[in-house]
Formats: C-alpha cells, sequence, structure tokens
C-alpha cells in the first residue's frame, strides 16, 4: 500500500472529506457546531485557519500547517512534549465525531471515507479562487440560492467583529479589506482556472 505522504511544515493546504457512500453526516444544527468544536480541539492549535465550509456529506477546508518547531503537544500520560502528526489529528477529529454520531443516534458504521484528502496550494492565484470556492460550495451544489445565506462557513466570520480562530486579518489583508472580500465574491469569482486542481472535489 501506498504510504500517504505526510503534511509539511509552512506549506497551504485544500483539506476536504465526505461521508462513507455520499452519506449525510451533519443531520442538524448542533452536528455542524460541535465538528467545529472538535476542529478547534484536535487540528485548529497546529494549523493556521484561512476558510472553511461544512457541507451536510461532506467538509473543505483551507489551511497552511505552522512551524516545525510548534508541532508538539503534551503527552497525557507524563505530560512528556510530543511530536504531532497533522493527519493524525485530522484522523483524531473524524474518529471523535464519528463515535459521537455512532452513540447519539445508535449507528455502528464509519461515517466518513476511509482518508480525507488534502491538495497542496501551491500559487496565489489558486489560494485566492479556493477561498471563493470554498464559500460558494453551497450554491454550486444547488443547497441555497445564495451563498452567503449559508451558516455554516467561514464568509460571515472573515467579515464580522467577533472573535475568531480564523486568520482573519490575514484574509482581509490579501483582499484588501472587507469591501474588496466582499466584492470578489459578489462578483462570482472566476475559479474555472483552478478546475484541474479541484475537480476531484465534486462530492
Amino acid at each position: 500500500m501506498q504510504k500517504t505522504k505526510e503534511f509539511e511544515p509552512c506549506k497551504f493546504y485544500h483539506v476536504y472529506t465526505r461521508g462513507n457512500n455520499s452519506e449525510t453526516v451533519f443531520v442538524n444544527q448542533e452536528s455542524y457546531f460541535y465538528f467545529l468544536q472538535l476542529y478547534r480541539k484536535y487540528v485548529a492549535p497546529f494549523v493556521h485557519t484561512y476558510c472553511y465550509c461544512l457541507l451536510p456529506n461532506h467538509v473543505h477546508f483551507l489551511i497552511q500547517v505552522r512551524e516545525a518547531e510548534t508541532l508538539f503537544k503534551r503527552s497525557e500520560q507524563n505530560q512528556e512534549l510530543i511530536p504531532v502528526r497533522i493527519q493524525r489529528q485530522w484522523g483524531h477529529l473524524l474518529n471523535a465525531f464519528t463515535k459521537a454520531m455512532n452513540a447519539r443516534y445508535d449507528r455502528v458504521d464509519s461515517l466518513f471515507q476511509k482518508r480525507f484528502r488534502r491538495k497542496e496550494v501551491t500559487s496565489e492565484s489558486y489560494f485566492t479562487s479556493l477561498i471563493f470556492y470554498i464559500h460558494f460550495n453551497p450554491q454550486h451544489h444547488g443547497l441555497i440560492q445564495d451563498f452567503k445565506d449559508w451558516p455554516y462557513s467561514s464568509y460571515h466570520s472573515l467579515l464580522s467583529q467577533k472573535q475568531t480562530n480564523l486568520e482573519r486579518d490575514t484574509v482581509l489583508k490579501w483582499f484588501g479589506g472587507k469591501g474588496p472580500l466582499k466584492s470578489f465574491h459578489k462578483a462570482n469569482a472566476d475559479f474555472r482556472s483552478i478546475i484541474p486542481l479541484i475537480e476531484e472535489d465534486e462530492l
């Protein structure tokens, strides 16, 4: 079996996964919020999060792995510092969510596909278009008429004043402020240039 390549420090990634056999994984508002709570516990401390979107049967995140010297956590046994593998942290997140949903709804099967997917973001244009693509996903999949009305994405958090774990300042600076960020989204940004990179994401 081919070994999955590790996440590398300081690199940017589009991370996404879906329900097993395209099964719905978020059944109510509580389940969406619980997934984000687990994300903040298992993944967020070790990455910079630029945007995300949770949909009924799949999720998208745009992240950057933190510097190598910060990728450590304390062992539960003896509080010794141990190295962190980002891939394993994602596994902890998905497993914890699955166990909670199985217990809550009397399930026994796996909830997510066996492996989550990720692609390295290797250009500025890819990064820019991907932010729109991730936020636009609910509308793209016909779940809602206007993606801005979808409550389970980072779009409104990036525009608000409320506390957030997102790299809000970085994203706003990247686009030139809240106005340009909104204008970029409103203009139905063209992500055709990254279709070869996201075509497998059509979940």
